[in-house]
């Protein structure tokens, strides 16, 4: 005689639970059975805001978590524009800058306009107001969010400077997305002036590569983020880029990374002229749509890959798992929270 497979009903309900200062909203599946079976709770909270790391984790252990590194450039790779000429012309420093541009090194040009710019009776709210005004593809945002949701390790290297990159990531509500920025470094001194200053100080430490600016290496800077995240477990990396300054970093990477070039930039023509010596996959982009979608079919790949349990990787959520006893002699509910 054929057994008779058990009849299981559904109800669906949405509750709002209080979670310290913000509501946290659930939505649970109650599945009834007349059986007495095992039962296993996934308990998935989903919440409007970044969570929270445990306290007892340091950043450092969490970057050792994540088995994805994601690099990117900044200009023209995040944002759409060059900032310093889009601050610069902005302000209307663009004749100061085209001056002495053939006289200063990068760094010290900027450097330079910025004391102009402040003489002139400009702030580092002016400079800042400029700064937000750079578009940023929602596409973009997007794809940055999401890699972060998925647990990648999300940091920028990049040739511009620690203040103009913060003040845009922090407008557009990314800059918590980010591990870690590699930058020349910046502050506001005494009188308010922005000053900029150089990653590799060339008169006293050059860095010795022929393909970088005297002022950056990206490519040591690339060696110096791979060594330590890969000492204790192989990661994957993906490095998303435009300029001849990222092409150095590509040769860095290894056949198990990907390297993401802006398509008809000099990065991606210079992998063309080149393709030998790049060992990562090549993967190219032209606008923020093609890039958040070749992202994220890389980093599930990826994920799905390296994690025995895909549908569970790929949801954007802190999950729980905890073991509910079920009586011998009477039938159970599960409630299992859907994630939206």
């Amino acid at each position: 005689m054929k057994k008779k497979e058990p009849n299981f009903s559904c109800l669906i309900n949405t509750q709002v639970e209080p979670h310290n200062a913000a509501p946290t909203k659930k939505t649970y599946l109650y599945f009834l059975s007349p059986l007495p079976l095992p039962l296993f709770v996934w308990s998935l909270e989903l919440r409007g805001q970044r969570r929270k790391q445990n306290k007892n984790n340091t950043k450092e252990e969490r970057k050792r978590e994540m088995g994805v590194v994601v690099i990117f450039d900044f200009d023209r790779t995040i944002i759409e524009n060059d900032s310093d000429n889009w601050v610069t012309t902005q302000l209307g420093a663009s004749s100061l800058f085209d001056l002495l541009r053939p006289s200063l090194p990068w760094n010290s040009l900027m450097d330079r306009v910025m004391t102009e710019l402040h003489s002139q009776g400009k702030s580092i709210d002016d400079i800042a107001n400029s700064l937000k005004t750079i578009y940023l593809d929602p596409h973009i945002v997007s794809a940055i969010k999401s890699a972060h949701l998925l647990g990648c390790d999300l940091r920028v290297v990049s040739d511009a400077n620690e203040f103009f990159i913060e003040t845009v990531l922090k407008h557009h509500g990314i800059l918590s997305c980010f591990t870690d920025i590699v930058t020349n470094p910046s502050f506001v001194d005494k009188e308010g002036k922005l000053r900029i200053l150089p990653y590799h100080i060339s008169s006293v430490s050059p860095h010795g590569c022929a393909l970088c600016p005297p002022n950056m290496c990206k490519g040591k800077i690339i060696e110096k983020i791979m060594k330590p995240v890969n000492a204790e477990e192989r990661k994957n990396f993906i490095y998303l880029g435009d300029g001849k300054g990222d092409y150095c970093p590509s040769l860095k990477l290894t056949n198990e990374d990907y390297v993401m070039p802006r398509d008809n930039y000099p990065l991606s023509n210079l992998i063309s002229n080149n393709p030998d010596l790049i060992k990562a996959k090549v993967y190219r982009w032209s606008n923020g749509e093609e890039l958040e979608r070749t992202l994220s079919e890389l980093i599930n790949k990826l994920l799905g890959r390296d994690q025995p349990n895909n549908n569970l990787q790929n949801l954007s959520g802190e999950c729980k798992l905890e073991a509910i006893p079920a009586s011998s002699e009477e039938g159970y509910s599960v409630a299992i929270p859907v994630p939206r």
